[in-house]
């Protein structure tokens, strides 16, 4: 059976913790960012892990993450 492709924005997006979660950057931290608080963009820094349902759809992306 051949090799399955990772979806390469899957790739630059998302990583596997050892638990078998994915972690994700928040959105939001591109531009504009001078409006809002600074405990506000303290927050956006932390990285998110996605729900079971989420993660499931970008483990079919990433076969061998």
């Amino acid at each position: 059976m051949p090799k399955l492709k990772s979806h390469s924005g899957a790739k630059k997006r998302f990583l596997r913790t050892a638990g078998g979660k994915f972690k994700h950057q928040r959105a939001g931290r591109r531009h504009l960012l001078a409006p809002s608080s600074g405990q506000h963009k303290q927050f956006m820094r932390t990285k998110n892990c996605l729900n079971t349902t989420e993660g499931k759809i970008i483990a079919k992306y990433l076969p061998y993450a």
